[in-house]
């Protein structure tokens, strides 16, 4: 089917839920998309696997730290559990969009302080794209409440100036058309044109969290089938684990059981390359 059918049916199927309308692109908030046992065994699996978020070198194509994205995630597998498969089928139900087009979900955790600045999720670097072409949509499932902040915000919004806001928003959130991170909600946004052009508008922002702490479940899904099989070396010819347990891990089949993790994304360098044989 061609992506812009594609796109038309999710706008119409989007409509029966509540309409952010973060600007004239799309972007819809489905109350409820999860149910709390459901945050809670997200969150779960996270236990004493989370890493320093990090963000793609454009020089040498690894992953590293940035004062723009300060926080802690890891991949899941998409048919980890019972329960991921059930969300995975959901997230393609309301999508119309395949599941073989989105990367595995990500599990964040954003403590004190922590957010991530304004960005793009389609990608500026066009060597990128072989990873399954741009990102069209995203979703960020909301696992946790906040007591402050932790808005998602939009600041390209052309509501935000209309969005009524009380002393409980953030000061981050009053810069553009924001939301609140509601435990079990969804919010669903598009990155693209209806015409596959990149869409300015799309820019989102994770404002800083002043109480508390935020989880989140995001799932990003590409225009094509999304895969890893064409994950080069770096530009420098660099090629290593990450990680100590690293060959252990590989040996016992984890690179092709949680090949995100293992192996890298275009935003995630991978913490066992080499004993991946991927460099």
């Amino acid at each position: 089917m061609p992506m812009a059918s594609l796109i038309s049916i999710s706008l119409l199927l989007a409509f029966s839920f509540s309409l952010v309308r973060a600007s004239s692109r799309r972007a819809f908030l489905y109350k409820g998309f999860l149910t709390n046992e459901e945050c809670d065994h997200l969150v779960s699996l996270s236990n004493g696997m989370l890493k320093k978020s990090l963000v793609l070198d454009s020089d040498s194509g690894k992953g590293v730290a940035s004062h723009d994205r300060s926080s802690s995630g890891m991949f899941l597998d998409m048919d980890q559990d019972e329960v991921v498969a059930r969300i995975e089928d959901r997230i393609s139900a309301w999508t119309f969009l395949p599941k073989e087009n989105g990367e595995p979900l990500r599990i964040l955790h954003y403590g004190l302080r922590e957010g991530y600045e304004p960005h793009y999720d389609y990608y500026n670097d066009k060597s990128k794209l072989v990873f399954g072409g741009h990102r069209i949509a995203s979703i960020l499932m909301y696992l946790s409440n906040v007591t402050r902040g932790g808005e998602t915000m939009f600041p390209n919004s052309e509501l935000k100036d209309i969005q009524a806001k009380d002393s409980s928003w953030y000061r981050c959130a009053m810069m553009g058309y924001s939301v609140k991170p509601i435990k079990g909600n969804a919010l669903l946004f598009f990155s693209l044109h209806p015409n596959a052009t990149t869409d300015e508008s799309s820019l989102h922002s994770s404002c800083p969290v002043v109480e508390g702490e935020k989880w989140t479940a995001t799932k990003w899904i590409h225009v094509k089938a999304f895969s890893l099989a064409n994950h080069s070396s770096s530009s420098d010819g660099e090629c290593t684990d990450e990680d100590g347990n690293c060959s252990q891990w590989a040996a016992i089949g984890e690179c092709q059981k949680n090949p995100v993790f293992m192996m890298g994304t275009p935003d995630y360098y991978g913490t066992c390359r080499k004993s991946c044989r991927v460099c």
